[in-house]
Order: C-alpha cells, then structure tokens, then sequence
C-alpha cells in the first residue's frame, strides 16, 4: 500500500509529541515525580517499542495499526490536556490549535493504520 506524502502531518505530530513529552510531566511533577517520570517513559517508550509494520521502517514489536492510532491519540490528549494545566491560556490555544490540525492532517495516515493487520513476516 502506498503512503502518501505526510511531511506535513509528521511534523504537526512530532511537534504534538514535543509538547506532551515536555508539558505532561511538568504538569505531574507537583503531584508527584515518580509519576512525572513515568509519563516520560510511557509517552516516548511506547511508540518506540510498539509499532505497525508497513508505516515504521524499524519495529521493535509489532502490533496492529489500530494500536499505533491509539497511541497517536494518547500523545495529543496528553498534549492537549497538560498544556491547559501547565502554560498560559494563549499558548494551550495554540497547543489544542497545533493538536487538531494534526488531526486533520493525519487523517490518511490513521485510515492506512486501521486497515493495516499485523502481518505474520514482519
């Protein structure tokens, strides 16, 4: 299957990314490091490990497209909510603003993603 041209979508999502990997455990830190560290791991550790065959070209564990979707949506809710937390209310505008523009633009990539399976040779 062909992949369409997504430099646009990959950047709006990587810098979606930046900011739930930076806002997410500043957000958490108050409550708790431990937790703030965690938010780390699991928002960059997640999709390093997990990924669709056929959309990365390297894949620790393979799994299914709709898990990759998933955890595309776990980075912008987490974006989106802890920079309503942690920055001033013009700049979580613009951070849900950045969030559903990566929305609209990964919109191919996510329709790919669902009707990919897990292919037993990857």
């Amino acid at each position: 299957m062909e992949r369409p041209d997504d430099r646009l979508a990959s950047a709006l999502r990587f810098a979606t990314e930046l900011v739930a990997w930076v806002a997410t455990p500043w957000a958490l830190a108050g409550y708790s490091r431990p937790l703030a560290v965690l938010s780390v791991v699991l928002l960059i550790g997640l999709p390093t490990v997990f990924a669709t065959p056929g959309d990365k070209a390297s894949v620790i564990v393979a799994v299914p497209g709709p898990v990759t979707v998933a955890l595309v949506l776990l980075q912008l809710v987490a974006a989106v909510v802890s920079a309503w937390f942690v920055l001033p209310a013009w700049a979580a505008v613009l951070v849900s603003l950045l969030a559903a523009a990566t929305l609209v633009t990964e919109q191919p990539r996510r329709r790919r993603l669902w009707r990919l399976p897990l292919r037993a040779d990857a």
